[in-house]
């Protein structure tokens, strides 16, 4: 079961049987599986995103990118993987579509932030 033993507890303390708890455990799992293909959808046959990610060396405050692959797994409601640049890329901790044109990750190192990427520049 994906919920650790507190929120088990607390669910069941809430009226929630075992198996009302399960099937809500089993959702989550699918419902992360679903939002890593919608991710992995959007950047597929991409060329270029444009992102809000802070860039040390843009004047902007919009960052175009060109995208090479985004390759994510997921293990119960973890999002994990890592996305590829032209030049370099960043790990993905976590994500979530936020509209058909906009999706946000969470990444790890060296960016350690929650990015938006695009396809619509204005949209930022």
């Amino acid at each position: 079961m994906h919920f650790d033993q507190r929120t088990q507890r607390a669910l069941r303390e809430v009226g929630l049987s075992t198996d009302e708890i399960g099937t809500a455990s089993e959702r989550v799992v699918e419902s992360t599986a679903e939002d890593a293909n919608a991710i992995e959808d959007f950047f597929d046959g991409l060329d270029t995103v444009h992102s809000d990610m802070d860039l040390a060396h843009s004047a902007g405050d919009v960052a175009k990118h060109d995208v090479a692959y985004v390759d994510l797994y997921t293990h119960a409601d973890d999002l994990r993987g890592y996305l590829k640049f032209d030049g370099w890329g960043v790990y993905v901790e976590g994500g979530r579509v936020l509209t058909e044109e906009t999706v946000e990750l969470t990444l790890g190192p060296t960016v350690h932030d929650r990015v938006r990427f695009t396809t619509d520049p204005d949209s930022l």
